[in-house]
């Protein structure tokens, strides 16, 4: 895969607060090697891709990653009619697709062009869901890309929007306030993979690239460990002492990967970027990055074949084509 033409990679740890959405870039020196740099909340959410392009120059490209899932399962796209899921993004919010993004609060709510459920709990059972929009079975709402495999337990589906895994409402945010606003801007030189084409036919000058991303993916192949003991008995990414145990591990991909490290941000990596709530977002914003960063320019890329995936479903950012095997 060619990566010549990027200039600018960024990656973004996503959620539906706007105080837990944080994003890290590195950019590319002249000597062609790349500098990382320190996380910073995301303020402008309708203007960053606009951002992050124009920060790549007109002479390069920008490479961003979103932690948030970016497709439709097929099952669902199916009984809806949908063939295209880049063609559906701009028109979802509008006419027959208006109430979209409206959490269903009961099942009665819950139809084909208002998939998303529950709006909070209490008495919402996964059944209501699969029942309501014509499926078989739960499983049917997860894309291939989140399906179990031997390194990860399978992800919470799209539309579920309940339980400290889902990942609904902040797919509403990436879609309606990033996403379809990137593909209207006139000034977005704006293509989504793998939905636009080959990720080495896409890298062209003066234009941004956006990709979907999954820092727990990367956890293993960087040596990054969260089933340490502490104190309270709660081993997690949320407790300071845990990421202050994974620095090395995140100080020794970046040297192998022939990143380097802007001081602050390798204080912070040292430091276990805080004790604070948001800790865990930046240490995955950086996590997603660094993957990408192995990832670009790397003939073994996971490149995605199947129509399905590549019109529909999406793929996560690195993520073995055989994860399901």
């Amino acid at each position: 895969m060619s990566s010549a033409q990027v200039t600018l990679v960024a990656h973004a740890d996503w959620s539906v607060n706007e105080r837990k959405r944080w994003l890290t870039h590195a950019v590319r020196e002249p000597d062609g090697c790349w500098t990382a740099h320190t996380p910073r909340m995301v303020a402008d959410l309708w203007g960053l891709l606009a951002e992050l392009q124009a920060a790549a120059g007109t002479s390069g490209c920008a490479l961003a990653g979103f932690d948030f899932p970016i497709g439709l399962p097929e099952a669902y796209a199916r009984k809806a009619g949908v063939s295209d899921y880049l063609e559906l993004l701009p028109v979802l919010g509008q006419g027959p697709w208006a109430d979209f993004y409206q959490v269903a609060a009961n099942p009665e709510q819950i139809s084909l062009y208002r998939p998303f459920y529950p709006l909070r709990p209490g008495g919402a059972r996964r059944s209501h869901l699969v029942e309501r929009l014509g499926l078989g079975d739960f499983e049917h709402l997860r894309r291939r890309c989140e399906r179990a495999h031997p390194l990860r337990r399978a992800a919470c589906p799209l539309f579920w929007t309940l339980g400290g895994q889902q990942v609904g409402k902040a797919a509403i945010s990436g879609w309606r306030q990033v996403l379809a606003p990137g593909l209207l801007d006139s000034r977005v030189n704006l293509a989504i993979w793998p939905f636009s084409g080959r990720l080495e036919r896409l890298l062209r000058p003066g234009s941004i690239v956006v990709a979907e991303t999954y820092p727990a993916e990367a956890y293993h192949a960087i040596g990054v460990r969260f089933n340490l003991g502490g104190r309270d008995g709660k081993s997690s990414k949320r407790h300071q002492a845990a990421r202050r145990l994974n620095a090395a591990a995140l100080l020794d991909f970046a040297q192998r990967s022939g990143v380097s490290l802007a001081p602050e941000l390798r204080d912070e990596i040292l430091d276990g970027f805080g004790d604070v709530s948001d800790g865990e977002d930046r240490f995955d914003a950086l996590v997603g990055l660094l993957w990408m960063l192995h990832w670009l320019g790397r003939a073994d890329f996971p490149e995605p074949q199947e129509r399905a995936i590549i019109r529909l479903e999406g793929w996560i950012f690195g993520q073995r084509l055989n994860a399901d095997a």
